[in-house]
């Protein structure tokens, strides 16, 4: 199992012992763009989910505070998202997140890409309660790097995404608001024509309100060629 440790606003650091984590895709709000969405990856060949939203259970190891992503192939790439973090005493804590797919393995199947790679978590969170009143204004970024020159590539708010409130009541409904567990929000759009394939992600959550972000960046490295 993996144990994350965040800082808080406060200074004080909470140690959650992570058990379970839920990648939640095709999770705009706006249910007709991501029928629209569904549409065009079917043109790509990737497979429809049965229902939206989806959720995909992620094995808990690839839950990862990591400055550095063994890719198999030059054909991953992340996924600027928020992460909500059932903490060991039940609090709710938000932190910034990237989700790193295998997009060959995508067209075989979502589930399948979502464990190929790991889900990176920053180091920082603010506790849920403390911005609760203004998620909607929170902004999600993320940028791409290209020997060593960053570009955006994501750009939006959380308005755009399914808030965790609605996350947090299908949790309890399945019984699965409990310490450790992980669940990841499904991305916003990328900006055409930018390279995703990249060797570095880095994605920022911001509170205009307040003028905090909470970031990560990591490296993706190629693994040495296989033997046999």
């Amino acid at each position: 199992m993996a144990v994350l440790t965040f800082e808080l606003p406060d200074g004080s650091t909470r140690e959650v012992d992570v058990v379970q984590v839920l990648n939640a895709g095709y999770a705009g709000r706006s249910q007709e763009d991501v029928a629209a969405h569904v549409a065009e990856l079917a043109e790509l060949g990737v497979p429809g989910p049965a229902v939206t939203p989806a959720l995909y259970p992620v094995s808990p190891y690839l839950a990862q505070q990591t400055d550095r992503v063994q890719a198999q192939h030059g054909r991953t790439s992340g996924e600027a998202e928020w992460a909500l973090v059932v903490a060991d005493d039940g609090e709710l804590l938000l932190t910034a997140a990237c989700d790193h797919t295998d997009r060959d393995l995508e067209v075989h199947g979502v589930a399948w890409s979502k464990n190929a790679g790991p889900d990176v978590l920053a180091r920082r969170a603010w506790r849920l309660a403390d911005v609760e009143s203004r998620l909607d204004d929170l902004t999600l970024r993320a940028w791409v790097t290209h020997g060593g020159t960053p570009t955006l590539i994501q750009q939006g708010t959380l308005a755009e995404l399914l808030a965790p409130a609605y996350w947090i009541d299908v949790l309890r409904s399945r019984g699965d608001l409990t310490p450790g567990t992980v669940l990841i929000s499904g991305t916003i759009p990328m900006a055409p024509g930018v390279d995703q394939f990249a060797d570095g992600w880095s994605v920022e959550l911001a509170d205009p309100a307040t003028g905090d972000a909470i970031s990560l960046r990591y490296d993706v490295r190629p693994m040495p060629a296989p033997i046999g």
